[in-house]
């Protein structure tokens, strides 16, 4: 099993655990797509908890072995369909970031409601270097952070530390080295002290209103992706240079 699940009182903790870097193939997104399911029926629980296991990575993000043209479309419905859940779960979500968090794991822990990250994090949606693009980063980020900075987030594929994804919204909070637990408990302690029914219902009008046509965008964004990138003849370059361990030859075509 490649996710983890517990539950503690009001409290579920899903942990991906693929190391050394959490990357998220297929059958561990079918698995965490069924955590979540089971997360949805829990009326008792009022906080979830996503995280990676180790220290190096929250998540390195989809692997790039579903990325080539005859996997991406059975890759695009299993991701998105986990992080819609995500967007649709009746619980406060938390994203507890250790190291990387890249790519699709990156766009997953935009999904929660809190992001807390140890100071040693990194954040990137990486995808332009291996000729593609991140679909639900397209399909939200300029609205989560703004225009000016999703494209350069998205078009350049930088990576940003902990402090620098604080300031520009991506993130909630930061936490000291070595104190991600103790930041965690901490708003969990914060959370947990409010009636339950309250959070879900505020939470239900915050999630409605901050989301308004994200569906709609992020089915252009899957339909562009499925219908015009998988037909250029780069998109095949960039998978193929990054599992050869190369530099990309573009044909820009």
């Amino acid at each position: 099993m490649s996710v983890r699940v517990e539950k503690t009182g009001r409290v579920i903790s899903i942990t991906l655990d693929r190391p050394p870097l959490n990357v998220m193939d297929i059958s561990l997104l079918r698995e965490f797509d069924a955590a979540l399911t089971d997360c949805a029926t829990e009326p008792a629980v009022d906080i979830v908890v996503l995280s990676g296991a180790g220290e190096r990575a929250f998540s390195a993000g989809v692997d790039i072995r579903d990325h080539t043209r005859k996997k991406v479309p059975e890759m695009l419905e299993v991701v998105h369909a986990a992080m819609r859940k995500v967007l649709a779960l009746p619980q406060v979500t938390i994203a507890g970031v250790q190291g990387a968090c890249l790519g699709g794991g990156c766009e997953l822990a935009s999904c929660c409601d809190f992001i807390i990250a140890a100071e040693n994090s990194s954040f990137a949606t990486p995808e332009i270097f291996v000729g593609c693009y991140p679909p639900v980063a397209l399909a939200r980020f300029s609205t989560l952070i703004g225009y000016r900075r999703a494209a350069d987030l998205i078009l350049t594929g930088r990576s940003l530390s902990a402090h620098e994804a604080l300031s520009i919204g991506l993130i909630s909070r930061v936490a000291p080295r070595g104190q991600l637990e103790a930041c965690l408990t901490a708003l969990l302690d914060e959370l947990l002290g409010k009636s339950g029914s309250v959070l879900r219902l505020t939470l239900k009008g915050l999630r409605e209103l901050s989301l308004r046509g994200f569906a709609d965008a992020l089915q252009r964004s899957e339909q562009i992706y499925r219908d015009e990138l998988l037909k250029t003849e780069d998109v095949d370059e960039g998978v193929r240079a990054f599992l050869e361990k190369r530099k990309p030859r573009w044909t820009h075509r």
